[in-house]
């Protein structure tokens, strides 16, 4: 008979776990020891988003290549099944199929915008999969075929703004939400509004503009930009830019003198990798917001990036947040299936809670209930050699699905451990027989 997802949690619940995987496992071992473990990579590796996204297909080849090295997984090695969605969404959606359903993939490890991943989301719950996603996004959801890897507003954009707002971030007082035209930037800067007006911000200083993926004619943008911040209070723009139209939007700042000291960008989407095409020197004093910095002095990101830069055999190859969280999403999946003692999805799904991980960022990170972790925020200033001078950084900070900030959300809960079964309820929901 065929477990079901309740059945599979309702026997886990009433038998002794090593009983229950030691016979699935014994079942796996005699269909054949000698396979591999197979892993999807989900990552566009051509159009828009190809210059953030390929790095992350990188570090999920190192660390799988790593693994390998040390005896694989289960005493079988692992094997990376890598497609490219192109930068295409419903194409992101087309290839998850085919890595669950045609390749049979343990797990996907994938997407980096939130168009990408809401594209996938439905194929995951219906089919059952498990996708690892390893960026910051709006928050606003809690699958339960998806861990989160890195932050929601709650625990990134909302403390990033304080920052900006306090005496330390320059006492801002008027804010230009910038962002490309899809999900992630629109919810994000609503909740950022939301937020801004809890604090007394008034609409007439706030400006909100978007504009489409790969856009590169800036300069009606940035005029635009100077324009609001020539009003006597201090700007600055929080910039929810993603891919390559940041390095126009960039080089657009520095030829109308946009400088920091004047307008400060403050950006959620760009990172080291971002900025290597990138001449930085006139950027020099802008921000990111990140909860990873390449520039973070701890022993583990030492070692982290030197691994890197080894596996590249290129020392100016550069790291980012992304790649951190996409670091503590594998080894806490490889973490649960040891534990599990099985690639079983419903098994290693239970097994992902409570997986703790030493971040190369110095925390130790440990999976929630509700499929996220707590992580801290840093706040960089961009260097002429395009690295970032931390200047603000948090303490671990547990994050919330559902932004406390958007009225519907009140009384939401996402708590998806043993006998829970919600994302988005504001009632308890229990798993039944």
């Amino acid at each position: 008979m065929k477990l079901t997802r309740r059945s599979w949690l309702n026997t886990i619940a009433s038998v002794p776990l090593a009983a229950t995987l030691g016979a699935s496992l014994g079942v796996a071992r005699r269909a054949g020891a000698a396979e591999t473990i197979k892993v999807g990579i989900l990552h566009s590796l051509s159009g828009t988003m190809a210059i953030s996204e390929t790095i992350l297909k990188n570090v999920m080849l190192m660390q799988i290549a790593d693994l390998n090295a040390n005896g694989g997984l289960l005493g079988r090695q692992v094997e990376p099944i890598v497609v490219d969605p192109a930068s295409n969404w419903p194409l992101f959606a087309e290839k998850a199929r085919e890595l669950i359903s045609r390749d049979h993939v343990a797990a996907v490890f994938g997407c980096w915008t939130s168009v990408s991943r809401k594209s996938v989301l439905p194929v995951f719950e219906e089919l059952n999969g498990l996708l690892f996603y390893p960026l910051e996004y709006e928050g606003e959801e809690s699958s339960y075929d998806i861990f989160y890897g890195s932050s929601v507003p709650d625990n990134k954009a909302i403390p990033a703004v304080q920052y900006l707002m306090s005496k330390d971030g320059g006492s801002v007082q008027r804010f230009i939400l910038e962002g490309t035209d899809y999900v992630y930037p629109r919810t994000s800067n609503k909740i950022i509004r939301a937020f801004l007006k809890s604090k007394g911000v008034a609409d007439q200083d706030i400006m909100e503009n978007y504009t489409p993926f790969g856009f590169s004619d800036w300069q009606t943008e940035v005029t635009a930009i100077k324009k609001f911040g020539s009003a006597g209070k201090k700007t600055a723009v929080i910039s929810t830019v993603n891919g390559d139209a940041n390095v126009p939007f960039y080089k657009e700042l520095a030829n109308q003198g946009v400088k920091a000291a004047d307008i400060p960008v403050i950006a959620f989407s760009v990172g080291e990798e971002e900025l290597a095409g990138v001449d930085t020197k006139p950027l020099v004093g802008h921000l990111a917001a990140w909860s990873y910095f390449e520039s973070v002095n701890t022993p583990e990101n030492k070692a982290f990036i030197a691994k890197w830069h080894a596996y590249n055999h290129d020392p100016k190859s550069v790291t980012n947040d992304p790649m951190e969280s996409a670091y503590i999403l594998f080894h806490m999946w490889v973490q649960a299936v040891q534990q599990a003692g099985t690639t079983d999805v419903d098994a290693v799904r239970q097994a992902m809670i409570g997986q703790t991980v030493k971040s190369p960022s110095g925390f130790e990170v440990t999976m929630g209930a509700n499929h996220h972790m707590a992580k801290p925020v840093m706040i960089g200033e961009i260097q002429a050699n395009g690295q970032f001078d931390i200047v603000y950084k948090s303490k671990a900070l547990p994050p919330q699905a559902w932004s406390p900030y958007v009225e519907a959300n009140k009384g939401k809960v996402a708590d998806w451990s043993w006998p829970w079964v919600c994302g988005g309820c504001t009632e308890p929901r229990y798993s039944t027989f």
